[in-house]
């Protein structure tokens, strides 16, 4: 679990005349391993555990499902202080600021990496009823082909939780890291044609 006392500086958005994002210069903090795909092509989404928007349980929920919209990925484990402090409240803030864009998906994935017993389907469940998000949100624990760690993380390679990817609407991966600047990220948001 990644906690703000592991000094991470919060990333933001450039504002520039085009509304497109400059890659290198969110990558603002310095730490020895790079984490993260951004520049790449998104890999599909191999999460089987999902409820929809009003929390009822639905088939599996992959990129394919968005095609043509931008798509904001949160990801979170339900135990995480730093998930609950800052990450779903940004994404909280994010969605009601877009609600009703048809061109921004939103969801939110439960990437289980520790803490198995505690971060739970059930629990996930609670978390979008706790922070009253009507977005998709999913479990994953992935399995042994992901070392038994969420098939996001191995396939994005997150370095924890809380952390964002937002992925453009060719499936190119634009940001994958920790906070992110949440004005900037739906001024950016509300930019997209």
């Amino acid at each position: 679990m990644i906690t703000l006392s592991m000094s991470i500086l919060f990333l933001g958005f450039l504002e520039t005349s085009n509304a497109q994002m400059d890659i290198n210069s969110l990558k603002m903090q310095t730490r020895s391993h790079n984490y993260g795909i951004a520049g790449s092509s998104a890999p599909e989404l191999r999460v089987g555990n999902w409820i929809e928007a009003e929390g009822k349980e639905t088939e599996a929920i992959g990129l394919k499902n968005y095609e043509g919209k931008f798509k904001v990925i949160y990801c979170f484990q339900s135990w995480c202080p730093g998930c609950h402090s800052r990450g779903l409240p940004a994404l909280q803030e994010m969605v009601t600021a877009l609600e009703g864009n048809s061109k921004v998906a939103f969801l939110a994935i439960q990437t289980v990496f520790e803490g198995k017993h505690a971060n739970t389907f059930e629990r996930m469940k609670e978390v979008q009823k706790q922070y009253d998000l009507d977005i998709p949100f999913a479990h994953d624990e992935g399995d042994s082909t992901t070392r038994n760690i969420s098939s996001v993380m191995h396939d994005y390679k997150t370095g924890g939780t809380p952390w964002f990817i937002l992925i453009d609407q060719n499936n190119q991966v634009v940001f994958n890291d920790y906070f992110l600047n949440t004005e900037k990220a739906i001024e950016y948001l509300k930019a997209i044609n």
